[in-house]
């Protein structure tokens, strides 16, 4: 069995990955770490894990997360990279939910995070998390660096058209939209009800710490920069995000054929029949992204949509999936949730 732990256990995502270890076959989950509710039984907390989940919330201090094989952080940024080197050093691999590790430029992670790194040397070792590009390098990984949501999304859908050089890169355009459990499970004005429902809105249109770990990752797949506008919005729901993605066509192809062949191995992205519109619910509690393509008027430009919910392929589902690859399982152990509908 993986003894596993889980720093951060409060919050959306660490209820995500509660719910989905919990049922995992081969995960023994040894210490769930929260300093507020230190004491409090989970399924006090989440009644929703109760009879599944019997562990209370251990203080960080009491942890003893040196004695696991691997622990999740699903913290805010800033905490996975205090403690990292110290779990390393007791052999226990790392899988960081948060963007400590994402970005390898750590002048440009420090300018949009507006902190100072605590162990820049180890973002060069550490592995990008997207399964469907750094899968054998996770394999080996000491430490995964599990993509953001709006990331997850926007790649997938870009990047087989990067890898076979069919668009021009200087001009792609993310328009993505996202429920408000990506803020977080704290109180916040714009998370509420009367401020969040029955209404829509852009958000961090001059720029977004999504942005650089986008531009990152399409570079990397097209082996130069990219430019990119990325634009988020809150939309009154709770789970999903929705990527509209734009790129200019170089070279006449099957887009289609392009899309579905490249993802044909892929237990996690379907690509769906031409003309389709996926819809947020169709991946609501799964960890499934659909994809599908458009060429309006058959004109140069093609257009994208990629559908994720963003608190599992987005966040916990992609970590698990990591947790997977990273101890030779079955990528689609414990991920086997059918979207819920409606």
């Amino acid at each position: 069995m993986i003894k596993v732990g889980i720093v951060g256990g409060t919050g959306y995502t660490g209820v995500e990955l509660l719910r989905l270890l919990a049922a995992h076959p081969q995960v023994e989950l040894r210490v769930i770490t929260s300093r507020a509710d230190a004491g409090t039984c989970v399924s006090q907390m989440f009644p929703s894990l109760r009879g599944y989940v019997d562990l209370v919330f251990t203080h960080p201090d009491a942890a003893h997360l040196e004695q696991c094989d691997v622990v999740f952080f699903a913290t805010p940024n800033g905490i996975a990279m205090q403690q990292t080197r110290a779990l390393l050093d007791a052999g226990v691999r790392v899988i960081d939910l948060a963007a400590d590790f994402r970005i390898k430029d750590i002048a440009e992670w420090e300018k949009w995070y507006g902190m100072s790194h605590a162990c820049p040397d180890l973002v060069a070792e550490a592995v990008y998390g997207l399964p469907e590009v750094n899968r054998d390098k996770i394999r080996a990984a000491r430490i995964v660096a599990n993509p953001g949501c709006y990331p997850t999304a926007v790649q997938l859908g870009f990047i087989p058209l990067l890898e076979a050089g069919l668009v021009e890169t200087g001009h792609l355009i993310a328009d993505v939209k996202s429920g408000v459990s990506g803020a977080g499970r704290k109180a916040e004005i714009g998370a509420l009800f009367a401020e969040a429902s029955d209404n829509f809105k852009a958000y961090g249109v001059a720029g977004h710490r999504h942005l650089p770990e986008i531009k990152q990752g399409l570079s990397n797949v097209c082996g130069k920069p990219v430019g990119l506008t990325f634009v988020p919005h809150l939309t009154p729901m709770i789970r999903g995000i929705h990527a509209t993605l734009y790129a200019q066509i170089k070279t006449q192809v099957d887009l289609q054929a392009l899309f579905e062949q490249r993802y044909a191995n892929e237990a996690f992205v379907d690509v769906l029949p031409a003309g389709s519109h996926p819809e947020t619910r169709s991946v609501r509690g799964s960890n499934i992204c659909r994809i599908a393509l458009h060429r309006p008027q058959d004109g140069d430009t093609v257009v994208i949509l990629s559908v994720i919910d963003n608190l599992v392929k987005g966040a916990a589902g992609q970590a698990v999936q990591n947790l997977n690859i990273m101890f030779g399982l079955p990528e689609t152990t414990a991920l086997g949730v059918l979207p819920l509908l409606p």
